[in-house]
């Protein structure tokens, strides 16, 4: 079965650099798993995620979207590879405009992608905003009235009002308080089970991968150092790096 995202022997070194930010990287994510991306700060997480959007081109190597590479498509084909692959982005403050309704915001893939009509996308964007457990009246509020958890619900209903595939999620939950937290990594799982989604995930949080990622890749200086089963990784890690990862996690004494 061919992987609906893939990254080939991805390296990245940025303009007047000397040095790569992601090195030699290749990973396949298959339709309706969900992949953590995890390590220090500065590791490339974030990179390669912007790489899977099609935001930033590799300097080598290759990043295929159903087989096909992402560089040299047309305006048809991007299209459908934008319809197909959607964000969540870390703060949720920041990610949605605090000068327009939310229903706009909400509403804004199915314009832009030319899915739908202004006139007609309400039933879609209030079907959104219910999925993630907002009311519909929620379409005619700003983002200031909603708390961070709310924020990143509506950013989340935006990302998958237009039934993406592939939801990437750079630290989808890093700015939310802990119970707040529990809450939108729980929908995020009831999204990949009714909606088939493939998840692929940025975060620091060891006990968030563990809940919601099956397979884990573990990055150190843009390099995948580990990669498997995430039981298996945060279980039983082979590399060192791993190791000092997950002993760096805070504990309660007992």
């Amino acid at each position: 079965m061919t992987p609906v995202l893939e990254l080939s022997d991805v390296a990245l070194r940025h303009r007047g650099s000397t040095h790569n930010v992601v090195e030699d990287v290749s990973l396949a994510v298959e339709t309706g798993q969900s992949l953590a991306l995890v390590g220090e700060s500065g590791a490339g997480k974030t990179t390669l995620l912007r790489l899977l959007l099609g935001l930033t081109r590799p300097t080598a190597g290759q990043v295929r979207f159903d087989g096909a590479a992402l560089s040299g498509r047309d305006r048809q084909q991007t299209r459908r590879f934008r319809r197909s692959v959607q964000c969540v982005f870390q703060d949720p403050y920041s990610s949605l405009d605090p000068r327009r309704r939310v229903g706009a915001t909400v509403a804004e893939p199915l314009l832009s992608l030319g899915i739908d009509r202004r006139a007609t996308a309400g039933p879609k964007v209030a079907a959104a905003l219910e999925r993630v457990g907002l009311p519909a009246d929620a379409a005619d509020r700003y983002p200031h009235e909603f708390s961070g958890g709310q924020r990143q619900r509506i950013a989340i209903a935006r990302a998958t009002v237009c039934s993406p595939r592939v939801l990437l999620a750079d630290e989808p939950v890093s700015a939310l308080d802990v119970t707040t937290r529990v809450k939108v990594v729980d929908l995020l799982a009831e999204l990949k089970q009714e909606q088939g989604l493939t998840l692929v995930m940025v975060s620091h949080d060891l006990s968030v991968v563990a809940s919601l990622c099956e397979r884990t890749a573990v990055l150190e200086r843009g390099r995948v150092v580990e990669h498997g089963d995430t039981a298996q990784v945060l279980g039983r890690p082979a590399h060192p790096y791993t190791h000092r990862l997950i002993d760096s996690v805070p504990r309660l004494p007992a």
